[in-house]
């Protein structure tokens, strides 16, 4: 077997055990590293550059000093909701926490929000198109997540604003007369200026869906 020096014979063991090497004294380091400078080094090699105290691994680098993590939060630098560490850069406020840009993810795709809306939902967020398949009340006309008042009409969900006559889109409350044709609402007075033929038809298709509500069994035959 070759000969090694000190510290290398303490590199190998260390890559043979996953372990890190301080890069002060060489020596492997048992417990967590102190990482300062991207760079592990036993903690205890440290004093908070503030009260001077001997430094933990939870010791917090700022413009290229070290804290101990209470000297750190009172200088109240914001400490990223998702990573724990510092933010030193743009900084993001939402739901109560401050984060990293690149940290503020949906919680089901992970990517990052960069200044587009998110929707919460117990203290996870949400971007639109994952919140709409998990959990929303998303509007059958416009396929957006309904933020305000549910219109609950034919048996779907609509925005106040959506809920409107497919032929003239006149505004429909739930308190106005309307038909519903092709899974749409239609005013009572577009029904009225339609063709005969097709009114009947619509009539005896209404009657038709009554009697097999009545008579589930029907469907059976």
């Amino acid at each position: 077997l070759p000969h090694l020096c000190r510290p290398c014979h303490n590199r190998e063991k260390a890559r043979g055990l996953g372990k890190y090497i301080c890069q002060k004294c060489h020596a492997i380091i048992e417990e967590h590293p102190l990482i300062f400078k991207n760079d592990p080094y036993h903690p205890d090699h440290f004093n908070c550059n503030n009260c001077g105290k001997e430094l933990t691994a939870e010791a917090r680098e700022l413009k290229g000093e070290l804290y101990c993590l209470p000297c750190h939060d009172k200088m109240g630098v914001p400490i990223c909701g998702a990573c724990r560490r510092p933010i030193e850069g743009r900084v993001v406020n939402a739901m109560g926490k401050q984060w990293h840009v690149e940290h503020f993810v949906c919680a089901k795709c992970e990517k990052p929000f960069l200044g587009h809306r998110h929707y919460e939902r117990k203290g996870l967020a949400y971007c639109e198109t994952h919140y709409n398949q998990l959990f929303g009340d998303v509007c059958y006309h416009c396929n957006r997540v309904i933020e305000g008042d549910v219109v609950s009409a034919l048996n779907k969900a609509w925005c106040v604003s959506c809920f409107s006559c497919s032929t003239c889109n006149t505004k429909l409350t739930l308190k106005d007369k309307f038909v519903e044709i092709d899974l749409k609402p239609v005013c009572k007075h577009c029904f009225e200026r339609m063709p005969e033929e097709l009114k009947r038809r619509l009539a005896r298709r209404e009657r038709d869906a009554k009697d097999r509500k009545k008579n589930p069994a029907w469907d059976l035959n």
